[in-house]
């Protein structure tokens, strides 16, 4: 995988996790709404930022799904949470990958590396806010 195919992977991962926030926002408690707005908010905004830099990369950016499934189905806030939980988990993978395949664009590669932090830092507070044990995982974004 090039850097361009790793910033497409990229890309898919943020379209799902838009959608993610889209679907589980129905079901989370007031008080965890405005984290909600937030972090759907920076997955708008690096969806986009990432597709001009494929488009500035002379690349067709790849569209988003008409519709993704969850892993399980998202009936209560738990649920909610666990597929916030995964997309961030599948951003944070495909942020990695950008980092791995990115030596020779030290832009770039800042920019996914912060895209990777980010993602890990959401998923620790879902994590948290699920009561998972522990909520944090040792290399964000390994296999």
């Amino acid at each position: 995988m090039n850097p361009v195919e790793a910033l497409q992977a990229a890309l898919a991962a943020e379209h799902a996790a838009v959608w993610a926030y889209g679907v589980a926002g129905a079901f989370v408690a007031d008080e965890l709404a405005g984290k909600f707005d937030e972090a759907t908010t920076a997955h708008q905004a690096r969806r986009d930022a990432t597709e001009r830099a494929l488009i500035d990369a002379h690349a067709r950016p790849v569209p988003a799904e008409p519709g993704y499934l969850s892993p399980e189905p998202v009936t209560d806030a738990a649920s909610a949470l666990r597929l916030v939980i995964t997309a961030e988990t599948d951003a944070a993978a495909a942020w990695r990958s950008v980092v791995e395949r990115s030596p020779a664009d030290p832009s770039l590669r800042g920019a996914a590396l912060d895209a990777l932090i980010r993602a890990a830092v959401w998923a620790t507070r879902w994590r948290a806010a699920v009561g998972t044990t522990p909520p944090t995982v040792p290399f964000p974004g390994a296999p």
